[in-house]
C-alpha cells in the first residue's frame, strides 16, 4: 500500500545534505514542520517552513527540553488512518496527519568523547527525537521515518518512483532502521551509566556495535559470518589483498594481542590457527623475524606475520621468501609495500591505529553468553616469587617473564620454551600438560640449531604442574629455569624436584589459561 506524503516533520542534529532533502521534498509540495536550528537552516535556504511552536501553539519549554513532546505532534504521527475513532479525534482537536518524520538525535556518543562534565553529557540525551522516531516506526503502515542522511537518496528514489508516495516495503525497511537506531542510542546511554556505577555485570547485557562488513563465510563455507566493531577508530586497515575471512580475523586478533604486548617498536609474531608458532624480540628487526620463523617454520607456512614495528624493504624481501596469508605491521615504507604487493592475494594490514585496551571476551553457545574481562594484565617482577634454592639473574628473570607473557596467548594446556627472548618450542592445546611439554620439546629438537640451544633454555607453563613428570621432561631437554603459577597440592614436591635438579623455579601469582 502506497502512502502519499503531504506533511513532513524534520528535526535533525546532523544537518548533512539537509538542503538536498528540502529541495527534493519541495518538488512534491510537501508541507514542512521543523524546530530550532533545523528550522533556521531550512529558512536560510529560502524554503518555506512552519516552526514547531507555531504548529503546536506552544513555545519551547524547559530550556528546549520540551519541543516536540506535544499531543498534536504525536497524534499526527501515531494515528491509524483506517481507524474512524482516530480520525474523528484528530478532526475534533483540529490536528493533522504527519506522513514523514526525518529525525536524527543529539550526538550523545560524540559528546562522550569530548566532554567530561556529567551535566553536559546529560543535556545531550535526546528525548523528543527518539520518541517521535519510535512512534513513526510503530506506525509504519501510514508513516515514513528516516533516521540518517545516508538514507536520503533512498527516499528520493522512492518518491520519484511513486510520484510523491512511499511503498509499504520501503516504510517497513526504514522502520527497522529506526528501531535499530533508537536501540543503539539507548544502548550507548545505558553503557555510559553502567560505567558510572561500575556495574560490570548488570541484569541485562547490552552491546552497541557497527557492522564493518559481511564475510565470505564463517569458519567453514556452509557458515555465514560478519564482523562488527564495538568502538570507532579500531577498524583493521587493510591495504592490499583478498577480502578477509572469519578465520583470518581470528588469527589477526590473536597476533595483535601478542605483538602489542611486546616492547614498543620491537618484536615479530608468527601465528597459525590463532596460536603463536614463533615470537622473537630483537632490536635487529630482520633477526627478530628470522628467529620467530626458526621456532616452527613448517607451521609458519601459510600463517600470519605481525611486526610490532614499521616494515622496510629489507624485511619485506625476507618475508616474501615464505608463503604467508597476512602481513601486519605498524606501517610500511613505500618500497616495502611495493615488494609485498607483488603477491596479488597477500593481505597487508596496517595496525598503527589499533590500540590494545581492556575489553570483554564474549562467547556464545546454546543461546547463552559467557562474558569475562580480558587477560591483559601487565606482567612485572612483583607478580613472581622465586621458590628454588637456585636464584635467577636479572637476565634469566627477564627471559622467564618473556616466555610467561607469550604463554598466556597460547591455547591451554600451554608450554613455551625460549632462549634469549625468542621462542624455540611451543606446545599448545593438549588435554595433558605433559603432552604440551613433549610437543614443545619436539619442536625445539627439530630445529637445525638445536645443539647450540642447550645452555640458555627457559620454560613457562600457563598453569601449575600437578606432578613432576612435565618438569622432568623439560629439565632433561636442557631447560635451566622454569616459571609456573602456584596452586597445586603438589607444589612442595615440584619445588623439591627443582632443587634436586639444580634449576631455577619461579612461581607466578596469576594463572593464564586460554581456552
Amino acid at each position: 500500500m502506497k502512502v502519499k506524503i503531504k506533511t513532513a516533520l524534520i528535526s535533525v542534529s546532523d544537518k548533512s545534505n539537509l538542503k538536498s532533502l528540502i529541495k527534493n521534498l519541495s518538488k512534491y509540495k510537501i508541507k514542512i514542520i521543523s524546530s530550532g536550528g533545523t528550522y533556521k537552516k531550512i529558512r536560510s535556504y529560502g524554503y518555506n517552513c512552519i516552526d514547531i511552536s507555531e504548529f503546536t501553539g506552544l513555545p519551547e519549554l524547559l530550556s528546549g527540553r520540551v519541543k516536540t513532546l506535544h499531543p498534536k505532534i504525536h497524534s499526527g504521527i501515531l494515528s491509524d488512518r483506517r481507524n474512524k475513532i482516530h480520525m474523528g479525534q484528530l478532526k475534533k482537536q483540529n490536528f493533522e496527519e504527519i506522513d514523514l518524520v526525518v529525525c536524527n538525535f543529539y550526538p550523545f556518543e560524540n559528546i562522550l568523547k569530548t566532554a567530561n562534565k556529567h551535566k553536559k553529557i546529560l543535556e545531550n540525551i535526546d528525548i523528543g527525537g527518539p520518541t517521535m522516531v519510535r512512534g513513526a516506526a510503530k506506525n509504519y503502515k501510514d508513516v515514513t521515518v528516516i533516521t540518517s542522511y545516508k538514507n536520503y537518496e533512498d527516499l528520493f528514489k522512492e518518491l520519484k518512483l511513486n510520484n510523491g508516495s512511499t511503498s509499504m516495503m520501503f516504510r517497513k525497511h526504514m522502520s527497522e532502521k529506526a528501531f535499530m537506531t533508537t536501540a543503539s542510542y539507548d544502548g550507548a546511554i545505558f553503557n555510559y551509566f553502567k560505567r558510572l556505577s561500575k556495574n560490570k555485570y548488570p541484569e541485562k547485557y547490552i552491546t552497541v556495535s557497527n557492522k564493518v562488513e559481511e564475510l565470505r563465510y564463517g569458519e567453514n563455507p556452509h557458515q555465514t559470518a560478519a564482523i562488527y566493531s564495538l568502538k570507532e577508530g579500531q577498524k583493521i586497515e587493510q591495504l592490499h589483498g583478498k577480502k578477509l575471512s572469519y578465520n583470518n580475523y581470528n588469527d589477526i586478533f590473536s597476533s595483535l594481542l601478542i605483538s602489542k604486548s611486546l616492547p614498543k617498536n620491537q618484536g615479530t609474531v608468527i601465528v597459525k590457527h590463532a596460536n603463536p608458532c614463533g615470537v622473537s624480540i630483537s632490536k635487529d628487526r630482520i633477526m627478530s623475524f628470522k628467529l620467530a620463523l626458526n621456532c616452527d617454520p613448517k607451521s609458519a607456512f601459510g600463517g600470519i606475520v605481525s611486526c610490532n614495528f614499521k616494515i622496510n624493504n629489507k624485511i619485506a624481501k625476507e618475508i616474501n621468501k615464505i608463503y604467508f596469508e597476512i602481513i601486519i605491521a605498524n606501517g610500511f615504507e613505500t618500497k616495502a609495500l611495493k615488494i609485498l604487493k607483488r603477491r596479488k592475494n597477500l593481505r597487508i594490514i596496517d595496525s598503527t591505529k589499533v590500540k590494545i585496551e581492556e575489553f570483554s571476551n564474549i562467547t556464545t553457545n546454546f543461546n547463552n553468553l559467557l562474558i569475562q574481562s580480558s587477560d591483559l594484565k601487565n606482567i612485572n617482577l612483583k607478580d613472581f616469587r622465586v621458590v628454588s634454592k637456585a636464584k635467577p639473574s636479572k637476565k634469566v628473570m627477564k627471559n622467564l617473564i618473556f616466555a610467561f607473557n607469550i604463554c598466556r596467548f597460547v591455547k591451554s594446556n600451554a608450554i613455551v620454551i625460549s632462549r634469549n627472548f625468542s621462542t624455540v618450542g611451543i606446545g599448545s592445546g593438549q588435554a595433558s600438560r605433559v603432552g604440551s611439554c613433549e610437543i614443545a620439546i619436539n619442536k625445539m629438537k627439530s630445529q637445525k640449531a638445536f645443539k647450540s640451544l642447550k645452555d640458555e633454555l627457559y620454560a613457562a607453563s600457563d598453569a601449575f604442574f600437578p606432578f613432576t613428570d612435565g618438569i622432568e621432561k623439560l629439565v632433561l631437554s636442557g631447560v635451566k629455569a622454569i616459571v609456573q603459577p602456584s596452586g597445586s597440592i603438589n607444589d612442595k614436591d615440584i619445588i623439591k624436584f627443582a632443587n634436586k635438579m639444580g634449576i631455577v623455579l619461579v612461581f607466578s601469582k596469576t594463572r593464564h589459561f586460554k581456552h
